[in-house]
Formats: structure tokens, sequence, C-alpha cells
């Protein structure tokens, strides 16, 4: 597909359609490319993470004067996660302009959402270097906040442990317990598997890089199977 549909997503036409092509290039597709020409997303990532959180935080603070800062910074934790930066990104079809390994590509799950979240966080960086703080800023509107409503109506502000021990406390009086059934890997690269139980029962399994990670997934998962 032609760079052109993506910047019409975008709402932006870059000056330097290189930097655009940075922003799209993943680290493992130079492995595989080593003439490709262009470098890979990470440095632009690293930028636009810092440029997506401020335009974040200076639309919350100008659209919600009486919120405090505690409810801000679980709004603001809500939009900008690699959960809903990667459902952002899906609406773009931003999957399509990636270049990427041909492992990395048949890549599905947590590991597509953060390739994808990752990957719309360098094109913000771009935008910022190509045309300015006005034109990410108005990027970061047009894609990310009309996801405002659905974290307000789904109270997505709350972490999921907060939302799956309320949720208990008022459907069966009990509070959720968590157990570490699994743990692997070296010390730096230690992966877990947490279960959630309510009462004896078990709700929910997660895993992650650390026991608050895996917490955090088997509190998500539970939620979705109260849904």
């Amino acid at each position: 597909m032609k760079l052109e549909h993506l910047e019409e997503s975008l709402g932006v036409a870059f000056k330097n359609p290189a930097l655009l092509k940075e922003a799209l290039t993943h680290r493992s597709y130079l492995n595989e490319n080593p003439a490709w020409g262009a470098l890979h997303n990470e440095r632009l990532e690293f930028l636009g993470d810092a440029v997506l959180e401020l335009a974040v935080t200076e639309f919350l603070f100008e659209k919600f004067p009486h919120e405090d800062e505690g409810r801000l910074t679980g709004i603001r934790a809500a939009l900008v996660n690699y959960v809903m930066l990667a459902a952002v990104a899906e609406e773009v079809r931003l999957g399509a302009f990636l270049y990427l390994s041909r492992g990395e590509a048949k890549d599905n799950g947590r590991a597509r959402e953060v390739i994808l979240a990752n990957a719309l966080e360098a094109v913000i960086g771009a935008v910022y270097l190509d045309r300015g703080y006005d034109a990410a800023r108005k990027v970061v509107e047009r894609l990310v906040m009309p996801r405002l409503g659905e974290v307000m109506a789904k109270k997505l502000y709350k972490d999921p442990k907060s939302m799956l021990q309320e949720l208990l406390q008022d459907r069966r009086k009990v509070t959720p317990i968590y157990r570490v059934l699994h743990e692997s890997g070296p010390d730096h690269a230690k992966r877990f598997v947490v279960g959630v139980y309510a009462a004896g029962e078990a709700l929910a399994e997660g895993e992650g890089a650390s026991k608050q990670e895996a917490e955090t997934a088997a509190a998500e998962h539970a939620l979705q199977n109260f849904q």
C-alpha cells in the first residue's frame, strides 16, 4: 500500500517522507535487509511516547478542569497503554505499512499489539519532527482522543486489579487473592504465571515478566470473563 494512504488517515502530508519510512521500520527488518537505507524506529518511538503523553495530558487538563491529579493520571494511562494504542493503529491499518521481518510479520496477540503500539508512537514522533508539535497534537486528537468516551464509559481509568476487587466485593462480598502458579526463565528474563481466586474459585490466569504484570493480566482476564 502507498504511504499516501497512511498520510490521509493521519491527516498529515510529510515534507520529509524518509521520517515516515523510518517510523515504520522495525528493527527486525534491518536484520534481513541490511541495505534498506533507513534506521529502525526505536528512537522515534522514544520521542513519540513523550509527545503523545504531553498532548494527551494537555487535552485532559483542559477538558477536565475539576478532576484531581490521580484521576487524570488514570485516564491518561488508559489512553496511552499499548492495548489502546494497538487498537488505534489497527483502525488506520498501520500494520499494512510496517516493514517487519518475516518472523515478526507472523506474530499475533500481545507481541503484535506491542509492535503496533510502538510504531504508532514512532509515527507521532516523526510527525513532530516533520511538522512540529501542533501537527503532532492534532494527530493525537484525531486518532487517540476519540477513545476517551470508551475509557470513561468502561471506567478503564481504574487499574484492572482495583476494578476486579470492586466488582467482587459488590457482587460476592469477597476479595480476590493472587497466587504465583509458575515461574520460569533466568533471573534477567523471568516469566510468571499468576492465578486469581475468589472464595476458593479460580477465576483466571495471567502471565507477565513480573509478578505485578502477571497479576494485572490475570485481573484483566477475570474481568473479561465477567462481561
